[in-house]
């Protein structure tokens, strides 16, 4: 990765300057001209120790024991020759700061120990010469130990930090693409079950036209044929006005006036579906509550819903009941069970109506009745607080 390589790059660079820095400062001591063998040892182990900066991070601690060593071993020497330039310490500086940011727990701690012990030795060795106050020469020790451990630590600390506000902000934003999907996935869903109802509801009540049509003119009964062919023509009409009003909805056209039906419709609903050829009793009962739109549409879907079912698996005479009680809405029907042709399956119609009742916390009771002879479904919604 280009950010890998980057940091590698700097950190070559950040060991290459305290090499230069530090092993120019040694051959500037004035120790070639007294020792040049121990001055050499010395200048190579400095800037070893320097370059070793670069290593991984996992040979933090080893770094800045080597950084001690060196140092104290420049110490040593400055005092038995009596030098008294002081030694340049940006590696050891550097391998306080990479304890501080790179290691933890008890290695951390103890490192950190032991740069503090390196500079208090290295300072006092200076008091000695007498180059220095000795309480400023403790104060820069623990400077020189522990100041730079203390910004590794605060450096990694913010790192963590920082890293963690950007996995919550990656975890979130998924959380938001993740509630997105869902929101289509559902919009999607509902948008295929009112276009379930809206195309079952019209295209059956045309079939049943249409076949009602075919026998009457079998037996040229012209008026009858032609009561079913206004039937379908019109079941035709409201079909297109209702695919039409979805397709708006979908596009997000709802600037025209037109509103979705509600139960304020059923009247209309039960009117198409008495001319398909299903005799349909509706009973109300109970003071109609103002309803919030939504809820109001899906009862009438389900409503649809219910009698497109006993238009196409029932037979005779289906009864529908609407209750409204304090807090709800419950709505019943019922029609004759008949022998239901192969392949007709009336689970998806069951399974929409269910969808659409959970969406607003109602529940779905169905089955025959307690005399097996007829189908019994009932839906009851609870109705929320505006």
């Amino acid at each position: 990765m280009d950010v890998t390589r980057s940091l590698a790059r700097q950190s070559l660079l950040v060991a290459a300057v305290a090499a230069v820095l530090d092993g120019a400062q040694m051959v500037m001591c004035g120790g070639f001209g007294l020792a040049p063998v121990a001055a050499t040892v010395l200048t190579v182990a400095t800037v070893a120790a320097d370059l070793a900066l670069a290593a991984p991070a996992a040979t933090a601690a080893a770094v800045a024991v080597a950084q001690v060593v060196v140092k104290v071993s420049v110490a040593v020497f400055a005092h038995h020759y009596g030098l008294t330039a002081r030694v340049f310490d940006v590696g050891f500086l550097v391998a306080g700061y990479q304890a501080g940011a790179w290691l933890s727990g008890v290695v951390s701690v103890l490192t950190v120990t032991l740069l503090a012990g390196g500079a208090l030795t290295v300072n006092a060795m200076a008091a000695l010469a007498g180059t220095n106050n000795p309480v400023r020469l403790v104060i820069s020790a623990l400077g020189a130990g522990v100041v730079p451990w203390l910004v590794g630590r605060y450096t990694a600390a913010r790192g963590a930090y920082i890293a963690e506000l950007e996995q919550r902000e990656r975890l979130r934003r998924q959380e938001q693409r993740a509630a997105l999907d869902r929101a289509l996935a559902d919009e999607r869903e509902a948008i295929a079950r009112d276009l379930h109802d809206v195309i079952s509801h019209h295209v059956s009540a045309i079939g049943i036209h249409a076949g009602v049509a075919r026998m009457a003119l079998s037996r040229s009964d012209s008026e009858s044929a032609a009561r079913s062919v206004d039937a379908v023509e019109s079941s035709s009409r409201a079909a297109m006005v209702d695919l039409r009003r979805q397709l708006d909805l979908l596009h997000g056209r709802e600037d025209d006036g037109e509103r979705q039906p509600g139960l304020a419709d059923i009247d209309d609903l039960v009117h198409r579906v008495r001319d398909a050829g299903l005799t349909v009793g509706v009973t109300f009962s109970g003071d109609a509550p103002v309803l919030p739109e939504s809820l109001d549409v899906m009862l009438y879907r389900v409503v649809q819903e219910m009698l497109t079912n006993a238009l196409r698996h029932g037979g005779e005479r289906a009864e529908l009941e609407i209750v409204y009680r304090p807090g709800s809405v419950e709505i019943r029907e019922t029609n004759p069970i008949t022998a239901r042709a192969p392949g007709v399956n009336v689970h998806r119609g069951l399974d929409g109506i269910r969808r659409r009742a959970e969406l607003f916390d109602g529940t779905v009771v169905h089955g025959s009745d307690s005399s097996g002879t007829r189908w019994d479904i009932r839906v009851s919604v609870p109705i929320g607080v505006a």
